[in-house]
């Protein structure tokens, strides 16, 4: 009989919430052994320990695996005690708030021994390395450059749901809250996976042209193009001012055709120059928790280590430390009220996102918006 591998989860109210169920429909191999949370524990078996505070959690019980959705801030101090206590960690995104910690928080993992596993759940997917493949092969002709779109709506509520929401920094702390750094994180992240871009020092430079519809501290409506270290680009559109939900997709631009990686759906299209349609692949994708309980068992390699995502952070220190997001023009932004909640949408936010994409260029420097 397999001994199952004791689980902590410290924050588990909103998203942390779907950690512990995952946890709990896992009982054969994992055994939830403490949460934490200051709202309180929430629904969990009688047998799990609940903590006020994420930190005496960690010291109080001894973990196989520890779960941090906690907020930002907390993220390298936390991890890093659990690591120190034995315990691998799943680490939410964003991982850290800037390159220092990521290099910090690594070298801590080399000395504990330990894995981290970044909340990136695309990067569970097969489809990724094999568009990376693709893209590599030629059948595209030389790469020209890569895109990424992502257009979500979310409400004015969106950005009330928390003190942190739509913030940059609260009380002098990162809480980075942003388009590009949170709700559509993953579509940088899976550009950079697919791309090849692991490290800070893969981003050899970030032009971000932040704009904002809503009244937040940070950007809901935003553009930028990266520079990589192989002197190729990332160009990506991204927003939540859209006036409906598109699927987010990594676009791969070549001399003689293009891909186009749907991410949440783990699919690939493959458009080749003369032929009126493309061709459509689906990938199986595992959950990023059993990936790491596969690790802690087999050594088998992670799909979303901490090593993996420190171009995305190099990113996320440049948004957070550059100039704010600009308002966008009133006349070009639309309010409407449905379901019970106040959206506002952008006039052409869908053509301007995906010509960043496709041009490699910024709002700014499409003249957009």
């Amino acid at each position: 009989m397999t001994v199952r591998l004791r689980v902590g989860v410290a924050g588990v109210h909103g998203h942390g919430r779907s950690h512990v169920d995952a946890t709990l429909a896992r009982s054969s191999q994992l055994e939830l052994v403490a949460v934490a949370d200051p709202r309180g524990g929430g629904d969990v078996p009688g047998s799990t320990r609940v903590f006020a505070d994420a930190a005496a959690m960690l010291a109080g019980v001894e973990l196989d695996i520890a779960i941090l959705s906690t907020p930002i801030p907390t993220h390298t101090e936390l991890a890093g005690l659990a690591l120190s206590r034995g315990a691998h960690v799943l680490l939410e995104k964003p991982p850290v708030p800037s390159v220092a910690d990521h290099h910090a928080l690594l070298r801590t993992v080399d000395a504990a021994a330990r894995a981290v596993q970044v909340g990136f759940q695309s990067l569970g997917s097969a489809g990724v390395p094999a568009t990376a493949e693709v893209a590599a092969s030629g059948i595209i002709g030389d790469i020209v450059h890569y895109g990424a779109v992502g257009l979500w709506s979310r409400s004015e509520e969106y950005w009330r749901r928390a003190p942190w929401a739509g913030h940059r920094l609260l009380e002098g702390r990162l809480v980075a809250d942003g388009v590009v750094t949170n709700p559509l994180a993953h579509a940088i992240a899976t550009a950079f996976a697919i791309a090849g871009a692991a490290a800070p020092e893969d981003v050899i430079a970030v032009d971000a042209d932040l704009r904002r519809a809503n009244d937040i501290a940070t950007d809901d409506t935003s553009s930028l193009v990266v520079t990589l270290r192989e002197g190729l680009r990332l160009a990506a559109g991204l927003a939540v001012t859209a006036p409906r939900r598109h699927e987010p997709y990594v676009l791969v631009r070549g001399t003689r055709g293009h891909l186009v990686y749907h991410y949440t759906l783990d699919t690939l299209q493959v458009f080749r120059d003369g032929r009126p349609l493309p061709r459509t692949y689906e990938f199986e994708r595992v959950a990023l928790l059993d990936d790491l309980v596969a690790h802690v068992r087999d050594g088998s390699d992670l799909v979303a280590p901490l090593a993996r995502t420190g171009a995305f952070t190099r990113v996320l220190e440049a948004v957070v430390t550059g100039p704010e997001a600009t308002t966008l023009d009133p006349r070009i932004v639309r309010v409407t009220a449905s379901g019970g909640e106040t959206f506002r949408t952008v006039d052409g936010v869908e053509d301007a996102c995906e010509a960043v994409a496709w041009e490699g260029r910024t709002f700014r420097d499409l003249g957009m918006l």
